[in-house]
């Protein structure tokens, strides 16, 4: 009964088409207005390497494949000044850091510090983390066999000597 012709003309095609596009564009441009905090904060007072020794090679792969999403300053790419890849990027950035926070890793209690470096060493283990969708812009940020080993060897040498400090119910995540 209806054709798509009734309702959107043979001749006005461009002209439609080229309003929609002006639309697009003016919609891309108001929502650059509209952008999330960043983080950027440099409080260093609870990281993890105020706790536990965290050698050199260690602190190296941290930052270069965790501390965007995992402390308090992310260096943000070119591409995390734009909307809306900044509310994704902003996204993964907040859930990184409710998740697990280097740079407050110390305030966390016993246990959750525990649970953290066994979280850590089972993710970098079947190569879970950092994730694919970062280091598929992050090439540096993905870790080789030996990058994985020296983090899973460090997180288990962290949590022997939290079982030499504390006692093993104290390590132990109350169930919910």
């Amino acid at each position: 009964m209806f054709g798509i012709s009734y309702f959107w003309p043979m001749g006005n095609k461009k002209k439609i088409f080229r309003k929609i596009l002006w639309f697009l564009l003016f919609v891309f441009i108001i929502l650059q207005f509209f952008q999330p905090d960043k983080n950027r904060g440099g409080n260093i007072t609870n990281d993890i390497s105020k706790k536990f020794a965290v050698p050199g090679r260690v602190h190296v792969i941290l930052r270069t494949a965790c501390y965007d999403c995992h402390s308090n300053k992310t260096e943000y790419p070119w591409y995390g000044f734009i909307q809306p890849a900044a509310w994704w990027l902003n996204g993964h950035i907040v859930d990184g850091k409710k998740r697990l926070n280097f740079n407050e890793f110390s305030a966390y209690r016993p246990n959750r510090q525990f649970h953290k470096l066994e979280e850590i060493d089972e993710l970098v283990s079947v190569e879970a983390m950092p994730l694919e969708s970062y280091t598929w812009l992050h090439r540096d940020a993905k870790l080789d066999a030996s990058q994985r080993e020296i983090i899973v060897n460090w997180t288990k040498a962290m949590r022997d000597s939290m079982q030499a400090v504390y006692p093993a119910d104290s390590l132990i995540m109350p169930r919910k």
